[in-house]
């Protein structure tokens, strides 16, 4: 059975990218990415569900993603879900789930 890992995200940026370059000239840009949804209950009220992601970027387009994006770009990002996992100070294992991009298209704000 085959199986594809495929997410579309289109929203805006909650902060500045973080950017880290490797010792080997690799760079890889974080950033966190908000989506909403505007639904209306049963009661009448309108209600927005704001969704909070995580995105990582590698290599050039992580160069695009320092010079072109800031907080509030407005984009859309095609990647993967990956879960990984770390021991925070205390030793204690945390794990995060974060979309890994692969494209990342900056939008007009309507």
């Amino acid at each position: 059975m085959n199986t594809t890992n495929r997410v579309q995200l289109t929203g805006n940026l909650g902060s500045k990218p973080e950017i880290k370059t490797f010792d080997n000239g690799n760079k890889l840009a974080r950033f966190s990415m908000a989506t909403s949804e505007e639904y209306t209950t049963k009661k009448g009220e309108k209600v927005t569900d704001t969704q909070w992601h995580f995105i990582a970027v590698w290599g050039k387009l992580a160069d695009m993603i320092e010079t072109e994006l800031d907080k509030g770009s407005h984009v859309s990002v095609d990647g993967k879900l990956v879960t990984r996992n770390y021991l925070d100070k205390n030793g204690v294992k945390k794990y995060i789930t974060e979309v890994v991009a692969n494209d990342v298209l900056v939008k007009p704000k309507n």
